[in-house]
């Protein structure tokens, strides 16, 4: 029995569980329980549970705490100890009821506990509300990690999104890009139209902006006043400047009137393109000078440009 979507209907606006279990009878009955209102992933080993959990992002994880090979502890240790994982809730499934067996899970990051044999309705009851109390969690974050002004990542969320792509690129011996942008001549902008005027324009340039990049690691954010910062994981360098000319094109595509630039006639930014293949050992800060140093570059040279 391999790891399969039980139900797609609804993909993408119905909560995604992944049930870890090397019984399939087990899985059948949680299925049963949950599939009318929630898509069903599940595997039936450790090794595909952690690969779906990686990869497909489900809200919560039902894991079994008697599993071959590696229990259920072990399990959960290595999902929490994975930034791409750590915040998804673990329910531990278990026949195992001692006061002991239940500290140990809470211990290492387990949320709750459902006891076997299975009670649909306590079933139903435990995951609905801890999928709530996620949903909580999840707008509070995303509050915290959004720029309020743009509406698209903010700087904290940026530099946490570099700190984990790092990691994940060094394992993987991965390049990966970043593009830091300015808007050309943006005092004289706010200066001339006016700062009701000049948060417009940073506005419908942030969205410009993240619209171009369309993978899920790929990242735009508000890095500080009229600047912005693109993360490209898995990005060669040929590869961010093309991206970094898309985004261009997509600023001078809003034709946004700035008589008082000496650039163009409107709204336009420069761009600075850093490329790395992370080191496990080093510090993704120096991606960031390199990028920044590109825009610089940009500037000198005239901007309204990319370098690289």
């Amino acid at each position: 029995m391999s790891g399969q979507n039980v139900d797609e209907s609804g993909a993408g606006e119905r909560s995604r569980i992944l049930v870890v279990d090397d019984i399939p009878a087990n899985i059948k009955s949680l299925n049963a329980i949950l599939a009318e209102d929630y898509n069903v992933i599940f595997a039936t080993d450790w090794r595909k549970g952690l690969e779906l959990a990686a990869h497909k992002s489900p809200d919560i994880i039902l894991l079994d705490i008697m599993m071959p090979d590696m229990d259920g502890y072990e399990i959960c240790r290595r999902l929490k100890s994975d930034a791409h994982t750590r915040e998804i809730p673990v329910i531990f499934i278990t026949a195992l009821n001692s006061e002991a067996d239940e500290e140990k899970g809470l211990a290492i990051g387990a949320a709750d506990y459902i006891a076997k044999p299975f009670r649909p309705a306590v079933v139903r009851l435990r995951v609905r509300n801890l999928l709530q109390l996620k949903l909580q969690r999840d707008r509070l974050e995303a509050l915290t990690m959004t720029d309020g002004m743009t509406e698209i990542a903010n700087r904290r969320r940026f530099d946490q999104h570099l700190e984990e792509e790092w990691r994940r690129c060094a394992r993987m011996e991965i390049p990966l890009s970043a593009i830091m942008l300015d808007i050309d001549h943006f005092k004289t902008f706010n200066d001339n139209y006016g700062h009701t005027a000049g948060d417009e324009c940073i506005r419908k340039v942030a969205q410009a902006l993240a619209a171009i990049p369309t993978r899920a690691g790929d990242l735009v954010a508000r890095y500080g006043g009229e600047e912005f910062a693109c993360l490209l994981p898995g990005t060669d360098r040929e590869g961010a400047i093309t991206i970094a000319g898309r985004l261009l094109d997509a600023v001078n595509g809003l034709e946004i009137p700035h008589a008082w630039s000496n650039v163009t006639g409107n709204v336009s930014i420069s761009a600075g393109v850093g490329v790395v293949i992370p080191n496990r050992d080093g510090e993704p800060g120096g991606l960031m000078k390199l990028a920044d140093e590109m825009l610089y570059a940009a500037k000198n040279a005239g901007r309204n440009r990319v370098s690289a």
